[in-house]
């Protein structure tokens, strides 16, 4: 089988894409065309169909046919399938990684590493862990079953393409459910590598079916549709808001995976060239462009003045440049709105007096095309700054000064979000007495490594429900009790 966008040109002769339904390419019904645009450039790479409700319909009911012989296929041999899936992008993962940091912008030594890394590593973890899952249990007089939720909806976001896809797919067809996918219209290539992929390697038709759409239209319909049992969404708090109003309305079940305002909270034993010289690398990362970036830079008042240096001195030492390139360390943005976006939260920043220390909303040097903005850090941030509240999904970090612990706390937890955290000290011990005051499903430890077994996803308006390993496992299963 060749690439989805292969072979085929669109009426202006550019590639193009069409959706994967019941195990097979084939065209869709609705006749408009999704420009993918290369995020270095501004230019059309690809195109895609633009799948309307109808070819919404088709593809629910494909996963539905598909339910009850999937279901009923033993634990084993589904984790034989997405063994085999693992290893086929492993074949193909620089493909994969090329393709993201065109349509996304991300680097392509962290494309490698982390775009396409960790979805390999999460297809694997969540194979393993299916092959000793307890799907049976006794409790008292009564055998408890976990059975698949059923049809899943599955809607991911642009800025991690493939590993938000697989962490969704994986899970569900592990817990023997069938998929209908969602990917996002500003970068969906990699999930129609993956159908691809899917039917390379033997997995049945209509477990996993792609369509590329946008949300108001193509989601809409998908979480509206009456077979769907279950919506998994990633992406912005108001569309989650959203698409929470239209499950409510046949009871579905949703898993929210949503935005964030990280905190890195430096305490006063703690080295703080250190933390920000992490927390640097960590905001920037993508861009900016990852929801559990940590964004807010908390350190006492009397190391403002280091972490500032420090912090501007390691932002010098990330190129920005095509992604394509193994020298660049900060990319572009993925789309001209979102560049639009980062650029307005930094005028709002300097309108609202935090000091700007390096970078800004000017254009890079040299970077008339594609979506390029500096890395940019302010110092005297105070917390009820726009910048210092919402979510800006852009290379932009806050330095906010703290004169007690108690205060650094309430700002770590004030704002509407609960993602993600971080605390810095040299005792250990004290570390994990703040993480337990924070507010948020994941908080590193002085820079500790993100698992991807672990249980993974928010409180407050970042959200409901996990994802990663025998959780995300779980989200897609419905307990059943036999009174025996």
């Amino acid at each position: 089988m060749t690439h989805p966008t292969d072979g085929r040109a669109s009426s202006e002769g550019r590639p193009w894409s069409p959706i994967f339904v019941d195990g097979e390419f084939r065209s869709a019904h609705g006749p408009q065309l999704i420009p993918v645009m290369e995020a270095a450039s501004g230019t059309v790479m690809a195109e895609v169909a633009d799948a309307d409700s109808q070819d919404v319909d088709s593809a629910v009911r494909s996963a539905a046919r598909a339910l009850a012989c999937w279901a009923a296929t033993p634990p084993a041999q589904r984790a034989d399938h997405l063994e085999r899936l693992q290893k086929a992008m492993e074949d193909r993962s620089e493909d994969f990684a090329r393709t993201i940091s065109q349509e996304v912008g991300t680097p392509i030594r962290q494309s490698r590493a982390v775009q396409v890394g960790n979805p390999i590593t999460i297809t694997g973890h969540i194979a393993q862990t299916l092959r000793t899952y307890p799907f049976e249990e006794h409790i008292d007089s009564c055998l408890v079953l976990k059975e698949p939720v059923g049809v899943v909806a599955a809607i991911t976001p642009w800025n991690y393409p493939l590993q938000q896809v697989v962490a969704k797919v994986a899970a569900a067809l592990a817990a023997g459910s069938t998929v209908v996918l969602k990917a996002s219209e500003v970068a969906p290539l990699t999930a129609l590598m993956l159908a691809e992929l899917a039917a390379e390697t033997g997995l049945p038709p209509g477990v996993l079916n792609v369509l590329v759409g946008r949300g108001p239209t193509t989601g809409e319909a998908l979480v509206r549709h009456p077979a769907v049992d279950k919506v998994s969404f990633t992406g912005s708090t108001r569309a989650g808001r959203r698409i929470s109003e239209l499950a409510a309305d046949t009871v579905k079940p949703v898993t929210l995976e949503l935005g964030g305002k990280s905190a890195s909270l430096v305490l006063e034993d703690a080295n703080v060239a250190m933390a920000a010289k992490f927390v640097v690398y960590n905001a920037f990362l993508n861009s900016g462009q990852t929801c559990t970036a940590l964004t807010r830079l908390l350190v006492p008042a009397r190391l403002a003045a280091e972490a500032v240096e420090v912090a501007v001195a390691t932002a010098a030492k990330l190129p920005l440049g095509d992604p394509l390139d193994e020298a660049t360390r900060l990319g572009p943005l993925a789309s001209q709105a979102q560049q639009e976006r980062v650029r307005g939260y930094i005028e709002s920043g300097l309108s609202e007096g935090a000091r700007l220390v390096v970078g800004g909303a000017d254009p890079p040097d040299g970077r008339d095309l594609g979506y390029y903005v500096k890395a940019t850090i302010f110092d005297q941030v105070r917390s009820n700054m726009t910048i210092a509240q919402e979510e800006i999904f852009g290379p932009v970090l806050s330095i906010i000064a703290y004169d007690s612990e108690e205060e650094a706390v309430a700002i770590a937890n004030g704002t509407a979000y609960g993602l993600a955290a971080a605390v810095w000290s040299a005792d250990q011990d004290r570390a994990l007495a703040f993480a337990r005051r924070l507010r948020a499903g994941t908080v590193e430890i002085n820079g500790g490594a993100f698992s991807t077994s672990a249980p993974f996803g928010g409180v407050k308006q970042s959200g409901h429900g996990r994802e990663f390993g025998r959780y995300g496992i779980e989200e897609f299963l419905v307990p059943k009790s036999l009174q025996l």
